[in-house]
């Protein structure tokens, strides 16, 4: 099946994204009621060389957010400071009111995808099951055997992603698009209040991206739920997303779509002539030096 680990992820980490010297309690920024990830004036460093600073985000439940940069920005780095993987090099960070690895049971984490090998036989419904293990169990639903309520709240969450239909079949034998929804039923069976998908559409066909990114902003308004999307590409998402984080140049920018992707922005961004066109279909094109950042080039090198 060749995919990360969800729950080694999300389980025992220790809280980290703090700077030298700080407590638990002095390392999250005063959140107002409603906030999910709070960055305040962040950055991040890897093997020496600083990846992002000066990074001052607030995410809301019920809000979706996309990180796009190009390849080797730091979005992937973003991802891991707010699950505690990566400490801060200076600022702060708080997830769901806690330091960052305090609050990872109340997550739901989707990794950069791989693909499932054509003959792996396990179901889907049982991929969706594997987000279902011990203390990441809920509430307790009163008079129901603990496994009558799993496989309700499975069958819940596959209906919810539009599913039902394939879930019993072997996962090898669907789709891409069929295979990322029940891997996002995967990350929805605990009942998250924050949805953190990295590279969700990746290797998915136009048609596909766009119906993710729909069933993704669905969740995100009905179970209240702030979602962080990393993506390449704004133009199948564009129509869904409530606000973008721009990653270039050792540096961040937030805002709307359309202050984001500017033709001003992005050159300041850079540091270098970038150019947004709008072509008659709607799509956004990007021109420019450096690397024009919604075209898909090499793989994660450093991101």
């Amino acid at each position: 099946m060749n995919r990360p680990n969800t729950a080694a992820v999300l389980e025992g980490q220790n809280p980290y994204g703090m700077a030298s010297g700080t407590t638990s309690e002095e390392s999250a920024p005063r959140l107002r009621e409603g906030t999910a990830v709070a960055f305040d004036r962040a950055a991040a460093r890897l093997g020496g060389r600083t990846i992002w600073s000066d990074l001052t985000l607030s995410v809301a439940r019920g809000e979706f957010v996309a990180i796009l940069g190009p390849n080797g920005a730091g979005k992937s780095t973003l991802i891991k400071a707010v699950l505690g993987l990566l400490p801060l090099a200076t600022g702060r960070v708080s997830v769901l009111g806690r330091p960052p690895g305090e609050a990872n049971h109340r997550i739901g984490y989707l990794p950069q995808r791989r693909n499932f090998d054509a003959g792996t036989r396990i179901r889907g419904v049982d991929i969706v099951k594997l987000g279902l293990d011990g203390a990441r169990w809920g509430i307790p639903i009163p008079g129901l055997p603990r496994r009558a309520r799993e496989a309700a709240r499975v069958a819940e969450v596959i209906e919810l992603v539009g599913a039902t239909g394939y879930a019993r079949k072997p996962i090898g034998e669907l789709s891409g698009g069929e295979q990322q929804r029940l891997l996002i039923a995967q990350a929805l069976v605990r009942r998250p209040e924050l949805l953190v998908l990295d590279e969700p559409l990746d290797s998915l066909d136009l048609p596909n991206q766009a119906a993710v990114a729909a069933l993704v902003q669905c969740i995100c308004r009905d179970e209240n739920v702030a979602v962080l999307l990393v993506a390449h590409d704004i133009n199948p998402i564009l129509s869904y997303i409530d606000r973008v984080v721009y990653i270039a140049g050792g540096t961040a920018i937030e805002g709307s779509p359309e202050e984001v992707i500017s033709s001003e922005t992005l050159s300041r961004l850079y540091g270098a002539p970038i150019e947004v066109l709008r072509a008659s279909d709607g799509r956004l094109v990007v021109v420019g030096q450096p690397e024009a950042p919604f075209v898909h080039g090499g793989r994660h090198a450093h991101d």
